[in-house]
């Protein structure tokens, strides 16, 4: 049998983590995984707003292929507008073709990580901590219903009520309204 060669990535270069100027200007994307009580595994795609660290979105499903991000990022264009360049790891969802042309065709750049450099990704990363702490270890869930349905009150806290130390003790939404 012919053995598959290694799909090689392009040299990434580092790009330093600054804070945006203004909503939409960057987000950042990351994925999560976890499994309910029964054991069948989730993956969580989260995107964060990088000026004021809101959760624009929490996609939870069993498989989340880069068809489905790009449909995630058209809900998003609808409600919120879209930004001048997200953020993303070098995951086959991200690195894939169709988000590319995508994102080329919507005028936004794809600002790529160095492999095995998660701190590039900061925002992303530090609140996926937090999402891990409060909600995904903290409960067992039953299906994915229910992950959904506790994500979404725990990110109207998130956003709306809780102050954020880097924000000068704002919530997500008050500092955006500072802007």
């Amino acid at each position: 049998m012919r053995s598959k060669s290694k799909k090689r990535l392009p040299a990434r270069v580092k790009q330093p983590l600054v804070v945006p100027e203004g909503i939409n200007k960057g987000w950042s994307m990351d994925f999560m995984s976890d499994s309910l009580g029964s054991g069948r595994r989730f993956r969580t795609l989260n995107i964060v707003d990088d000026f004021n660290r809101e959760i624009l979105h929490i996609e939870i499903a069993t498989g989340l292929p880069s068809q489905r991000v790009i449909r995630v990022l058209e809900e998003l264009q609808d409600w919120r507008g879209l930004p001048e360049g997200i953020r993303v790891d070098n995951g086959p969802e991200f690195i894939a073709q169709r988000l590319a042309d995508w994102c080329e065709s919507k005028g936004i750049t794809l600002q790529f990580i160095q492999p095995g450099r998660p701190m590039q990704n900061g925002y992303v990363e530090r609140f996926n901590k937090t999402y891990r702490d409060e909600i995904l270890d903290r409960y067992l869930f039953l299906d994915l219903n229910e992950v959904r349905q506790f994500t979404t009150e725990w990110m109207e806290d998130y956003n709306n009520f809780r102050p954020h130390d880097s924000l000068k003790d704002c919530t997500p939404t008050e500092y955006a309204q500072l802007d």
